[in-house]
């Protein structure tokens, strides 16, 4: 039995995408494998964003039951938990420290200066989307688990959702922002991972996830009090997929337009070379990967 659903879940975390480079057969993109090579293209999503009528029901089934008294205050904590990061200049991409680990998509690396903005100390609980979006599409369930199998659009109702019922301004960071915050900001000591050189330390991946999600926040945080930005689930952010350029930018945000978005982090499948504090990954902003989440910044 337990083979069997192991079987299910592996298949259910490769995420299907139909060619579009010419052919007609139907592929799967695995997010522990490396990204498309250059002028590559993967392929559209076969579920076009949406969700096929056994995924809704089960997320139905496992709805939470919740007071109104429990909703406020999960949105409340939601928006205690943001924390402050003062602006500044860093070096974004495969810099030194990273070493042979990086690939080249994470390169040129380019000076990059950022106004002060707030993100989230966690990545997005099943709880909270529960409240704002009244379901909870996650595989692994578990209310301080971070919600997973949602794509980059559904990310964006949420925010709309969420930015009605409190009159905020919440949104996903950008590409520049989600990196800064990773390093640590202008606290940061140089670490490969998010707050430390040994991942076992401040994530959840391959080696120590006993094949699951875990809570957020129980791994140590790094230099900012950030927890999970390595490892747990792969984090969406706001910025359209693009090459790197070696220019100097201020507030960069990416590409006007494209085909992918950004996602970043690495998961709890990963091996330690994607949880990297540079790692970048791209996907359509319609897919429903079962390893991706994200977190709120402001």
């Amino acid at each position: 039995m337990k083979k069997i659903l192991l079987i299910v879940l592996v298949l259910s975390l490769t995420i299907p995408v139909q060619a579009i480079s010419g052919e007609n057969t139907r592929k799967k993109m695995n997010l522990t494998t490396p990204a498309p090579a250059k002028g590559s293209a993967v392929g559209k999503n076969v579920n076009s964003g949406k969700r096929s009528a056994a995924s809704v029901c089960y997320s139905e089934k496992t709805n939470m039951d919740l007071t109104q008294t429990q909703k406020d205050s999960i949105i409340q904590s939601m928006m205690a938990n943001m924390v402050y990061v003062e602006g500044g200049t860093f070096v974004m991409g495969a810099t030194d420290e990273l070493g042979n680990d990086a690939y080249d998509w994470e390169k040129p690396t380019h000076q990059v200066t950022l106004s002060s903005f707030s993100i989230n100390k966690y990545e997005v609980t099943q709880e909270e989307w529960q409240v704002v979006m009244g379901n909870n599409p996650s595989w692994f369930k578990g209310a301080k688990r971070p919600v997973e199998k949602v794509s980059w659009e559904e990310c964006q109702e949420f925010i709309r959702k969420l930015n009605a019922m409190t009159g905020c301004h919440f949104r996903l960071p950008t590409e520049a922002e989600w990196e800064y915050a990773a390093r640590g900001g202008n606290k940061s000591h140089g670490y490969k991972y998010a707050g430390s050189n040994d991942l076992k330390s401040v994530g959840w991946y391959d080696f120590n996830c006993r094949n699951e999600t875990h809570n957020v926040g129980s791994r140590q945080p790094n230099e900012l009090g950030l927890y999970d930005m390595s490892g747990n689930v792969w984090e969406w952010c706001q910025d359209w997929y693009d090459e790197y350029s070696p220019s100097v930018q201020t507030n960069p945000t990416g590409s006007s337009s494209g085909v992918f978005r950004v996602f970043r982090g690495g998961s709890w499948i990963n091996k330690s070379r994607n949880c990297r504090v540079s790692e970048r990954r791209k996907y359509y902003p319609d897919g429903l990967g079962g390893l991706l989440g994200f977190r709120l910044a402001q």
